[in-house]
């Protein structure tokens, strides 16, 4: 395998042929500015590796010092570097979206219409005289998810895609956590690129971009339905080649894309690969480039990598605790065949507590005999009240720790838990819904969180998180799978007051050695949980003043059904 991956394109001394605002036309009339980068090989023809977006072709991201490639004036945020990929015989087409960056028109970010124009774009590049009419999509977050979309709509000339830690479910995976609004990051995210648009340059050139109701239609549509549905990965029309890449720190947006992606698409060729590290550190590293080389080289150029003879999933397994990378293994499936799907009960020992560190129960792998309860508040509070219409309530609303919190036993040996996570949970409340905000943690023998490193670079007190509201907890029984439940989303079934109903919440899926000594800590709240900012949640105005109420033991069973994996034989 190494004599092949040495095979891939090695860099030529190509002059850099740079066309600015090239203009794209769309089905419907419309007009799409890109930046296309190429090498100038005369009579040859290269493929091309392309990006859509409202994140603006012309604005340049310069990096952090520490990473693998070095600053220069073309690069963009979340996508390829022209000065290591044209050298390597590769075009770069980035596209401005509609009513984004220089290209006018009716902003929809994330939509179907964007995918519509993908397409367009691809199939115009694919015949200009330089291209070699094969085209490739590879890029980080929002340039992964566009490419389910493009995915769906099978481009005649679109030969692989590479989406590299992005959503793929529009509901489920960004905007509706278990059917509780995203609002931290979405909200946030929609402001600040309405603020670069209209507060930047693009205001003189472009003064209407970035104009839409995207917050409204978020909001709007509340329920699953086929307004997400058109925006998302329609996973039985995506056949070309996919190599799906996730990160175990998005586990709050990108994640579930990537596993989902590689368990359900239609494609005959996919892998899965799944990285620890920041949002942007390993799509610029050398490693991880060389992954995307050698993918690209197979399916762009037909050169034999080798990449299609190692396993399909390729996992970095967390030890804990370290700010480096941990060390790459290949599997042949996932989740993996050697799984023990392992039930840790919930044991009630006291009732809840305000103070930070509380533990009110137990993990156990015996189910208790007898149902016990614990009852917490459902609001946070304010100086100003319980839920008050101010709008820091929804985020400085809680002013100490709510919820309750299980330790298991101290680990005898050092316990991998690698693969997705179910949390079987008897609920009440005294209001007609709950939200359940469940966060699974590493504590270490000193009773200090092992942290890990997060999406934006900072140290994450938490393995991975799972949230329902409760009204959400009906079932799609043919998607659902004993270790994945799958919620349709589509009606809600409202609580009556203090009776119990049973929930199984998705947790995402994760991997974390606990090494000897640790303990794993589950947390279940009424409201976002340590490691989840900048991904918080509206917390709906029916906690006010609510009391919610967990059972376990008796016939009230409520447990976590943890992967845990034992060493190949």
């Amino acid at each position: 395998m190494a004599a092949k991956s040495a095979k891939a394109s090695q860099p030529r001394n190509y002059k850099l042929i740079v066309e600015k605002d090239v203009q794209i036309p769309m089905r419907d009339g419309a007009i799409l500015f890109a930046d296309v980068f190429r090498p100038d090989g005369g009579a040859e023809r290269f493929p091309a590796i392309m990006n859509i977006s409202v994140y603006q072709k012309d604005k340049l991201w310069v990096p952090p010092a520490d990473l693998e490639e070095e600053a220069n004036p073309y690069m963009n945020w979340e996508t390829v570097n022209p000065l290591w990929w044209c050298p390597r015989g590769y075009a770069c087409v980035r596209v401005d979206a509609r009513g984004a960056g220089r290209s006018p028109g009716k902003s929809e970010p994330s939509s179907h219409q964007e995918g519509l124009d993908f397409y367009d774009a691809v199939e115009w590049i694919a015949k200009r005289l330089w291209c070699s009419g094969s085209i490739g999509t590879v890029g980080i977050s929002y340039h992964a998810s566009s490419q389910w979309r493009l995915a769906n709509l099978q481009p005649p000339s679109l030969k692989a895609i590479m989406p590299w830690e992005g959503r793929a479910d529009q509901y489920r995976d960004q905007a509706y956590h278990g059917g509780i609004f995203a609002l931290g990051f979405i909200g946030n995210w929609w402001l600040t690129h309405t603020a670069h648009h209209l507060l930047g340059r693009p205001r003189s050139y472009n003064p209407d971009a970035f104009h839409n109701d995207m917050m409204w239609n978020y909001m709007r549509n509340d329920l699953d339905s086929e307004f997400w549905r058109m925006s998302s990965a329609r996973w039985d029309r995506i056949t070309v080649p996919m190599y799906s890449v996730g990160n175990w720190g998005g586990f709050s947006m990108h994640l579930r894309g990537n596993t989902e992606g590689y368990m359900n698409a239609a494609s005959r060729h996919k892998k899965l690969r799944i990285h620890t590290g920041t949002h942007f550190h390993p799509f610029h590293s050398e490693e991880g480039r060389t992954d995307q080389l050698r993918w690209f080289d197979h399916w762009l150029k037909g050169i034999d990598t080798g990449i299609l003879d190692e396993p399909p999933v390729k996992l970095e397994i967390r030890t804990g605790g370290s700010q480096e990378r941990y060390a790459f293994r290949f599997e042949n499936e996932w989740p993996l065949a050697r799984t023990r799907w392992t039930r840790m009960h919930l044991k009630i020992d006291r009732e809840a507590s305000s103070e930070v560190h509380a533990v009110e129960g137990e993990l156990v792998k015996s189910p208790p005999k007898k149902t016990a309860k614990a009852t917490y508040s459902a609001s946070g509070v304010t100086r100003a009240g319980v839920a008050p219409g101010s709008s820091l309530a929804t985020t400085h609303g809680n002013t100490g720790r709510t919820g309750v919190s299980f330790e298991t036993a101290s680990m005898r040996e050092d316990t991998e838990i690698t693969g997705p996570i179910v949390l079987n949970l008897w609920v009440s409340s005294t209001a007609e819904d709950m939200d359940i905000f469940a966060t699974i943690r590493n504590i270490g023998p000193d009773g200090k969180d092992v942290c890990e490193v997060g999406q934006h670079g900072q140290p994450i007190p938490c393995v991975t998180k799972g949230w329902l509201r409760a009204s959400h907890r009906k079932l799609d029984a043919e998607r659902s799978l004993p270790y994945r439940p799958y919620h349709a989303h589509n009606e809600r079934w409202w609580l009556k007051a203090d009776e119990p109903v049973e929930c199984r919440i998705e947790v995402w899926p994760t991997s974390m050695v606990f090494k000897k000594g640790h303990k794993l800590r589950l947390d279940v709240q009424p409201r976002d949980g340590v490691g989840s900012a900048p991904y918080t949640h509206f917390h709906a105005d029916y906690n006010a003043g609510a009391e919610n109420t967990i059972y376990a033991g008796g016939d009230r069973a409520s447990y976590l059904v943890l992967p845990v994996i034992f060493p190949k034989e």
